[in-house]
């Protein structure tokens, strides 16, 4: 006789037999949706999985060959995975990488580079000057669009800037340039150094001199894993398994951050608002630090009527910069007084224009566009100017209405188009706007950029990056000056002097520079982002288990 509320033995014996299958095939669906979502299998980074670093752009097929690629998200892999003979630091000034020292000849011709001790590549092989020749000659002969700042001129006229390379002994490489090149520097940045003999199996198999060596790619599931390389020569990596995911949307990134599938995202295209409430969880941190990449205005100085220096400066005073960031941008950018950042050794703010309505109506009754009956219509200006935004950037879209709003309120009519990216970019090109907006990633780093934005390069009608078409021969001759000298502070004066003309001529109004913005896991620590946003900062992260 069973005693009553028992189960027989048999059914009592087979009951927690039910229990387990029933919890496999729990934990059988979970690890199918982890796959799903996350192109792995389930992971717990408390037992050494891989820490998740979004991409928030697809990179150039050729992203793992540093002598290829060029586009930002390809840059990202570079910083992981490569070294430069140069870098820049927290002034943007160019300091030695993978050189000890470096000399320039009295007559500039030539440039005498020592490579440190003890670098070593992925693959075990010591770094040598061999090597670093190699890599060079073959990204010159490379055709990439890496290459083509290593020559001058255009077509027949086309010459490189370097006559050849030498390598006396195994620490010391020489660069033979044709004539004097200020600009060498700068231009070696962007180029990794491969080991000799490695150009064509880059691409499938990247060996480097960086923090993290490639381990594999998924290009169905968008992920590429590394990990840490522990004979690194400035010391191993903290984090030691490290998966980038291209992540595209922001909802999606969002997402990935609140499950905790994705441990890290740095400058990702996540709204003000969304950064605000991501920063009140109870599992992530927001950190933000001050960024050089600047967002402006540009003005077709070719275009009436703001071929009118006075109307660019009445729209530069019509527009609160200072409550477009409190209140639209939540605080997460500081304002711009110049193209180049604060940070930068040859930084001047010029003619500051703060929000001056009164003196943006007094400028444009000079400029002969007078409001005569006070009801706002401005007479002579006739149609709205065409303002040209992006149609995928929510926040570019509410900029650009409320900066319409404001020179609307001093009489300036303003028609807002939206346009897809590449047909924008086509037509700023062309000259067919009057204003736009846009942000400068990277190449406002260095004073050269304002030869670049605001000379005509290669002559008249060329306009290259000079989006504004402004002309003024003023400007040309002291950036010329500027950007020849080899003497810091009289370069430092002219770059003063080029900002002070460009502030007063404001073709193009810098409006602000976006702060490098992490989201992460509380775990993790050590977050210092440099102003210049790149991921070099990666090899610092630690993790709290």
């Amino acid at each position: 006789m069973k005693a009553e509320g028992t189960k027989p033995r048999h059914e009592i014996d087979r009951e927690p037999s039910r229990r387990r299958r029933r919890l496999f095939t729990v934990c059988l669906a979970l690890c199918a949706l982890c796959l799903l979502l996350t192109g792995s299998s389930c992971r717990r980074h408390s037992a050494g999985g891989a820490f998740v670093l979004v991409l928030e752009a697809n990179p150039d097929p050729r992203a793992l060959n540093p002598l290829l690629a060029s586009d930002a998200a390809s840059e990202r892999f570079r910083q992981l995975m490569f070294n430069s003979l140069m870098k820049k630091n927290e002034r943007f000034e160019y300091v030695p990488e993978l050189v000890s020292d470096y000399k320039v000849a009295p007559d500039g011709l030539s440039v005498a580079f020592t490579l440190r001790d003890n670098v070593k590549f992925h693959n075990g092989k010591p770094l040598t000057s061999a090597d670093v020749k190699y890599t060079f000659e073959k990204m010159i002969a490379s055709g990439s669009t890496k290459s083509a700042s290593y020559f001058e001129g255009a077509g027949d006229a086309r010459q490189p800037f370097i006559n050849g390379f030498d390598t006396p002994d195994a620490r010391t490489v020489v660069f033979r340039l044709r004539k004097p090149w200020l600009d060498l520097f700068s231009n070696l940045i962007p180029i990794g150094i491969l080991p000799e003999g490695s150009f064509e199996t880059q691409e499938k198999q990247p060996v480097g001199t960086g923090p993290y060596k490639f381990v594999s790619g998924n290009s169905a599931q968008q992920f590429t894993d590394f990990a840490a390389f522990d004979e690194y020569w400035e010391g191993a990596p903290a984090i030691k398994n490290l998966r980038v995911r291209v992540i595209l949307d922001a909802g999606t990134q969002q997402a990935g951050l609140q499950s905790g599938e994705v441990d890290l995202a740095v400058n990702t295209a996540l709204t003000p608002d969304t950064y605000v409430n991501l920063g009140r969880g109870s599992n992530l941190q927001v950190v933000q630090s001050p960024g050089a990449n600047v967002q402006y205005l540009n003005m077709n100085t070719e275009n009436a009527p703001l071929d009118d220096a006075r109307v660019r400066r009445a729209i530069a005073y019509s527009i609160d910069r200072e409550s477009i960031i409190k209140n639209l941008l939540s605080d997460q950018a500081r304002i711009a007084h110049s193209m180049l950042p604060p940070e930068s050794w040859a930084y001047s703010a010029g003619k500051v224009y703060t929000h001056d309505p009164a003196q943006a109506k007094k400028l444009l009754d000079e400029a002969g566009f007078r409001d005569p009956d006070g009801d706002g219509a401005r007479m002579r200006f006739g149609k709205p100017l065409v303002f040209k935004i992006s149609a995928t950037n929510a926040v570019g879209r509410q900029t650009a209405g409320i900066i319409q709003n404001e020179l609307t309120s001093v009489g300036i009519p303003v028609q807002i188009e939206t346009l897809e990216d590449n047909t924008m970019r086509d037509q700023v090109k062309k000259g067919q706007y009057h204003m736009t907006t846009g942000r400068w990633v990277g190449g406002n780093q260095d004073p050269i950029f304002l030869r670049d934005l605001f000379t005509f390069l290669l002559g008249k009608g060329n306009y290259q990056f000079n989006r504004s078409r402004y002309s003024n021969p003023a400007l040309d001759k002291v950036i010329a000056e500027a950007v020849s000298t080899t003497d810091r502070e009289r370069a430092r004066q002219l770059y003063t002097e080029a900002q002070n003309i460009i502030s007063e001529d404001v073709p193009t109004l810098p409006l602000w520079y976006w702060n490098n913005i992490v989201v992460a896991k509380k775990s993790v620590g050590n977050i210092t982002v440099p102003p210049s946003g790149d991921w070099t900062f990666v090899r610092n992260l630690t993790v709290t288990r």
